[in-house]
């Protein structure tokens, strides 16, 4: 059971994160931190690749030498496409691949966090693939209706906005799943959850989602937003815990 009250706190969301980032130093993270690291690279780097060779073959064929002038107004479309798609949709699949490894990263950060030398239990990799094609699809479902209202005039104006909200929601929701999965909670149990923490939930998501759009950040970020969700989650336990025992001494 979890206090919510404290998790609604925007402050104390990001703390939380702040902190998930200086524990990517320590020393018995290491190792778990190592295979989120390689799929991030592989996918981020062949994904540069793929679209700077897909764009140079789309100049050369399509862009006459007299419009050669267009490059300075590409290359810049290219990049900010390739962090706009980069974050939306190879976030998503790193994450799907790396979820056993951040299930375990987020146990042993929960060991660190209790100095208990408790035991990690591995969760069923099926189990943990099952999961985050739940939030996969409950996100991908939504993302097609928020493109169309660039689509839509007037409406248009505010579907950067709408689409940076639901960002931030949808990072919210794929970081804090390790954390609550381990405590049992089902995915509509999570989606509660974070129903009743919607004012952090969505700082935690939104803060996450801007570092996951810059190059190099976006390596590291999901790593210690794992590690934060952790802390976000077991310090919510905490407060509850330590409100009942004063409420038994008073």
């Amino acid at each position: 059971m979890l206090n919510l009250k404290n998790g609604n706190n925007p402050l104390f969301a990001l703390s939380c994160l702040l902190q998930g980032v200086k524990m990517l130093s320590h020393p018995q993270l290491r190792k778990y931190l190592l295979i989120p690291l390689i799929i991030n690279v592989v996918l981020y780097s062949g994904a540069f690749v793929l679209g700077y060779h897909s764009v140079l073959a789309l100049i050369h064929d399509f862009i006459p030498d007299w419009l050669s002038w267009l490059n300075w107004i590409l290359w810049p479309l290219f990049f900010i496409s390739f962090l706009i798609i980069g974050f939306f949709t190879f976030t998503l699949f790193a994450n799907l691949i790396a979820a056993p490894y951040y299930s375990v990263l987020s146990a042993k950060v929960l060991q660190i966090i209790t100095d208990q030398d408790m035991p990690i239990e591995e969760q069923s990799w099926l189990k943990v693939f099952v999961g985050e094609l739940k939030r996969l699809s409950y996100l991908l479902l939504r993302i097609l209706p928020l493109l169309l209202l660039f689509l839509i005039p007037v409406v248009n104006l505010v579907a950067p906005i709408l689409w940076a909200i639901f960002a931030a929601w949808g990072i919210a929701m794929e970081f804090m799943a390790y954390p609550l999965e381990s405590r049992g909670l089902t995915f509509p149990a999570q989606k509660q959850f974070l129903q009743k923490t919607r004012l952090g939930a969505l700082s935690f998501g939104g803060v996450t989602s801007v570092c996951l759009a810059l190059p190099l950040v976006n390596l590291f970020i999901g790593q210690a937003a794992v590690i934060g969700a952790t802390i976000y989650v077991h310090r919510l336990s905490e407060t509850l815990v330590a409100e009942t025992s004063t409420e038994k001494l008073v």
